[in-house]
Protein backbone atom coordinates (compact mmCIF):
# COMPACT_ATOMS: atom_id res chain seq x y z
CA UNK A 1 0.00 0.00 0.00
CA UNK A 2 1.18 3.99 -0.04
CA UNK A 3 1.87 6.75 1.69
CA UNK A 4 1.94 10.33 0.95
CA UNK A 5 3.94 12.22 3.18
CA UNK A 6 5.09 16.18 2.83
CA UNK A 7 7.71 18.60 5.21
CA UNK A 8 8.39 21.99 4.49
CA UNK A 9 11.80 23.91 4.16
CA UNK A 10 12.52 27.53 5.10
CA UNK A 11 15.20 28.88 2.64
CA UNK A 12 15.09 32.23 4.20
CA UNK A 13 16.00 30.31 6.65
CA UNK A 14 17.92 27.89 5.50
CA UNK A 15 15.91 25.32 7.90
CA UNK A 16 12.92 23.44 8.84
CA UNK A 17 9.72 25.51 8.61
CA UNK A 18 7.83 24.50 11.71
CA UNK A 19 4.04 25.48 12.35
CA UNK A 20 2.67 25.88 8.63
CA UNK A 21 -0.52 24.78 8.45
CA UNK A 22 -1.35 22.18 5.42
CA UNK A 23 -4.12 20.73 3.98
CA UNK A 24 -5.31 17.40 1.55
CA UNK A 25 -7.93 17.54 -1.07
CA UNK A 26 -8.30 14.56 -2.99
CA UNK A 27 -9.96 16.81 -6.25
CA UNK A 28 -11.76 14.74 -8.50
CA UNK A 29 -15.85 16.01 -9.84
CA UNK A 30 -15.88 17.71 -6.44
CA UNK A 31 -12.72 18.70 -3.88
CA UNK A 32 -12.64 17.44 -0.45
CA UNK A 33 -10.57 17.98 2.42
CA UNK A 34 -9.14 14.28 3.32
CA UNK A 35 -6.57 15.47 5.90
CA UNK A 36 -4.95 18.68 7.65
CA UNK A 37 -1.56 18.79 9.73
CA UNK A 38 0.73 21.46 11.02
CA UNK A 39 4.50 21.08 10.60
CA UNK A 40 5.85 20.39 14.01
CA UNK A 41 9.88 21.42 14.48
CA UNK A 42 11.67 19.63 12.03
CA UNK A 43 8.99 20.91 9.54
CA UNK A 44 7.59 17.55 9.14
CA UNK A 45 3.74 16.32 9.91
CA UNK A 46 3.49 14.35 13.18
CA UNK A 47 1.94 11.37 10.32
CA UNK A 48 1.58 10.64 6.44
CA UNK A 49 -1.37 12.71 5.37
CA UNK A 50 -2.37 9.20 3.86
CA UNK A 51 -1.10 5.63 3.61
CA UNK A 52 -2.44 2.25 3.02
CA UNK A 53 -6.42 1.67 2.30
CA UNK A 54 -6.90 5.15 2.68
CA UNK A 55 -4.44 6.35 -0.35
CA UNK A 56 -6.39 6.32 -3.38
CA UNK A 57 -5.00 6.66 -6.83
CA UNK A 58 -6.30 9.97 -8.27
CA UNK A 59 -5.50 13.51 -8.26
CA UNK A 60 -4.85 15.73 -5.24
CA UNK A 61 -3.77 19.17 -3.83
CA UNK A 62 -1.95 20.28 -1.14
CA UNK A 63 -2.37 23.58 0.57
CA UNK A 64 0.44 25.42 2.37
CA UNK A 65 -0.06 28.47 4.38
CA UNK A 66 3.29 29.61 3.84
CA UNK A 67 1.96 33.44 3.84
CA UNK A 68 1.04 32.83 7.70
CA UNK A 69 4.01 31.44 8.43
CA UNK A 70 6.31 34.07 7.46
CA UNK A 71 3.92 37.05 8.80
CA UNK A 72 4.24 35.43 11.93
CA UNK A 73 7.94 35.38 11.66
CA UNK A 74 8.06 39.15 10.18
CA UNK A 75 9.37 38.19 7.16
CA UNK A 76 8.73 39.59 3.62
CA UNK A 77 5.79 41.54 2.95
CA UNK A 78 3.07 42.09 5.23
CA UNK A 79 -0.04 42.73 3.64
CA UNK A 80 -0.73 41.38 0.73
CA UNK A 81 1.83 38.48 1.25
CA UNK A 82 3.48 37.88 -2.18
CA UNK A 83 2.86 34.03 -1.03
CA UNK A 84 -0.36 33.02 0.41
CA UNK A 85 -1.37 29.54 0.04
CA UNK A 86 0.47 27.53 -1.86
CA UNK A 87 -1.11 24.82 -3.65
CA UNK A 88 0.39 21.95 -5.19
CA UNK A 89 -1.76 19.31 -7.51
CA UNK A 90 -0.09 15.88 -7.40
CA UNK A 91 -1.54 12.61 -9.26
CA UNK A 92 -0.80 9.77 -7.47
CA UNK A 93 -0.86 6.00 -7.55
CA UNK A 94 -2.21 4.49 -4.42
CA UNK A 95 0.23 1.64 -4.14
CA UNK A 96 3.30 3.69 -4.48
CA UNK A 97 5.05 6.12 -2.07
CA UNK A 98 5.02 10.12 -2.44
CA UNK A 99 6.87 12.09 -0.51
CA UNK A 100 6.35 16.13 -1.48
CA UNK A 101 8.81 18.60 -0.02
CA UNK A 102 8.12 22.39 -0.47
CA UNK A 103 10.93 24.80 -0.42
CA UNK A 104 9.64 27.75 -0.03
CA UNK A 105 10.82 31.53 0.51
CA UNK A 106 8.42 34.50 1.02
CA UNK A 107 8.88 35.11 -2.91
CA UNK A 108 9.34 31.72 -4.40
CA UNK A 109 9.11 28.10 -3.43
CA UNK A 110 9.20 24.91 -5.52
CA UNK A 111 8.58 21.10 -4.71
CA UNK A 112 9.61 17.75 -5.82
CA UNK A 113 8.87 13.98 -5.90
CA UNK A 114 11.04 13.28 -2.72
CA UNK A 115 11.64 9.66 -1.60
Amino acid sequence: MGRLSTHVLDTTRGGPASGVDIRLYAVGDTRDLVASATTDDDGRTPRALLEDDCLSTGTYELEFDVGTYFRARGAGPADPAFLGTVVVRIGVRGDEDYHVPLLVSPWSYSTYRGS
